[in-house]
């Protein structure tokens, strides 16, 4: 995955979380369990990297925004 950078924590509530979970649906299952609670800018895709178990998923939150509708 690239590397995070300032921007993505410029300030106050904006983070950026990263999943590793086992299986694709699983990842996406909690990238929309946190698109519930706050905007976020979902990913399209996981990453797997060779000799890593599983999948990673990196989505970027906002939580001084509420999801959109």
């Amino acid at each position: 995955m690239k590397p995070i950078n300032d921007g993505h924590v410029a300030k106050p509530g904006l983070a950026v979380v990263e999943v590793a979970a086992a299986d694709d649906e699983t990842a996406f299952a909690i990238q929309e369990l946190l698109a519930t609670r706050w905007a976020i800018a979902p990913a399209d895709r996981t990453t797997h990297e060779p000799g890593e178990p599983g999948v990673r998923l990196r989505c970027y939150v906002d939580m001084q925004q509420q999801p959109e509708a």
